[in-house]
């Protein structure tokens, strides 16, 4: 219930702002929203003590730092091989994100590579834990969305 209470019209304002700039001063985000830095900071404190605001990191673009190309590959395996798997998976640099799904496909992962071959070499590791399937990114439709309030049941928007 702590994390309602957080979570009335103020405590929103903090959270979208720390989701656009987590790097914001606590006096110009309290100007934002009328209230005191100190009284910020509080607030901030027990957003993260409740686990609501999890982390702060920076946003390192592959591209820039010679990973171009960006993929996600869909992988299917037995439940007997997930332990195997995933601790593969956390020892590959060229992994980014990996979810366990619902469906066919047991783990959607995506990967960053600086090239073509990179990725084949990539793929490769992961094959020998079952099928894939892969689909290279062209481009980002949109950049990350920030969890917006009108998504949760029950509200007005």
């Amino acid at each position: 219930m702590e994390s309602k209470k957080l979570l009335d019209d103020v405590g929103w304002q903090i959270v979208r702002a720390l989701q656009t700039n987590a790097r914001v001063s606590l006096a110009e985000l309290g100007r934002a929203i009328g209230m005191s830095p100190p009284a910020v900071a509080e607030r901030i404190r027990r957003l993260e003590e409740t686990g609501i605001v999890a982390g702060y990191r920076a946003v390192v673009s592959p591209e820039a730092v010679g990973l171009p190309v960006a993929a996600f590959i869909r992988l299917q395996t037995s439940s007997q091989q997930y332990p195997a798997l995933t601790a593969r998976l956390q020892q590959m640099p060229e992994v980014l994100e990996c979810y366990h799904l619902a469906g066919p496909d047991a783990f959607i992962i995506k990967v960053a590579a600086a090239s073509t071959e990179h990725l084949e070499r990539v793929i490769g590791q992961l094959s020998q834990f079952g099928p894939t399937n892969t689909s290279i990114v062209l481009s980002a439709a949109f950049e990350p969305k920030a969890i917006d309030p009108r998504a949760l049941p029950g509200s007005r928007d």
